[in-house]
């Protein structure tokens, strides 16, 4: 089983890479940041490239992580934003197609709210994906926490690391109010995915529970000895909640919020175990 990730030095794509390199053939790219020295660079916004390099490496499966997943980020720059999150997707499906390779679309909840661009490329990207002669899933996660090898880029669950590590404020937003998604379970369903061989299916995970991101905080780090302050934000982004009925349907696993705490806290021992080490 040959497996290609795009965005392998990116925060969900690295957790990817490190964890599915133990057991399959895997050829991580990357863009500006070469987390790890074997990965091969590719721009996803050159579509002679990314068909050639698909073409030359013929993968079974493609893993498309690549993306700008910075909402702000997107508003700001919005030819760039298409570009890279819904170009960039539509020349993997064409290089995906020419060489009968899968595809496992890393897509967002966000793809509910087209008033985002950032939304809206991924709603975009999600149609070009159902594209793929060979079959799809795509991954609808909210807001994404959990252990990366990449612990610089500034996620969620990296600033709860700084804030153990280095001391920063923790400062916690009340108002934005999601469903988040434990990174540990959003890998699970993409090994799942494989091996039960899903095809063709639209598959939102995150635990049932609706919380915040001060929610998040003060259920992790006080263990830490950290103490958590909150703020309002007063961020009117609408909830976009699943009721975990396809995962259910496609006898896949769902976490609580209780049980993905529970994960975060012995991951973060892990982490502070090893750096003492």
């Amino acid at each position: 089983m040959k497996i290609l990730i795009t965005g392998a030095s990116s925060y969900v794509g690295a957790r990817f890479y490190s964890d599915m390199k133990k057991n399959h053939d895997v050829i991580g790219t990357y863009n500006s940041n070469k987390l790890f020295p074997e990965l091969e660079h590719l721009d996803i916004t050159k579509r002679d490239k990314v068909v050639d390099f698909i073409s030359h490496k013929k993968p079974d499966f493609i893993i498309h992580v690549a993306a700008n997943a910075s909402g702000g980020w997107c508003d700001k720059n919005p030819e760039q934003a298409v570009a890279i999150n819904e170009l960039g997707t539509k020349y993997i499906v064409e290089g995906a197609n020419k060489v009968g390779a899968k595809i496992i679309f890393i897509s967002s909840f966000a793809a509910n709210n087209i008033e985002q661009i950032y939304g809206r490329t991924k709603l975009k990207s999600e149609d070009y994906v159902k594209d793929t002669k060979a079959g799809y899933i795509i991954l609808r996660p909210s807001l994404i926490v959990g252990y990366s090898p990449n612990t610089s880029n500034d996620r969620p669950f990296n600033r709860l690391l700084k804030n153990i590590t280095d001391k920063t404020p923790a400062v916690y937003d009340t108002s934005w109010r999601f469903q988040p998604t434990w990174l540990s379970h959003l890998e699970e369903i993409v090994e799942l995915g494989i091996t039960k061989n899903i095809l063709n299916q639209t598959i939102p995970i995150s635990t049932p529970e609706i919380k915040t991101r001060y929610d998040i905080a003060k259920d992790v780090l006080p263990e830490f000895g950290v103490m958590v302050a909150s703020e309002d934000k007063q961020d009117k982004t609408p909830v976009f909640a699943d009721n975990q009925s396809k995962l259910r349907e496609l006898h896949l696993p769902v976490y609580t919020y209780s049980q993905m705490i529970d994960g975060l806290k012995k991951e973060i021992s892990e982490f502070l175990k090893k750096r003492t080490e």
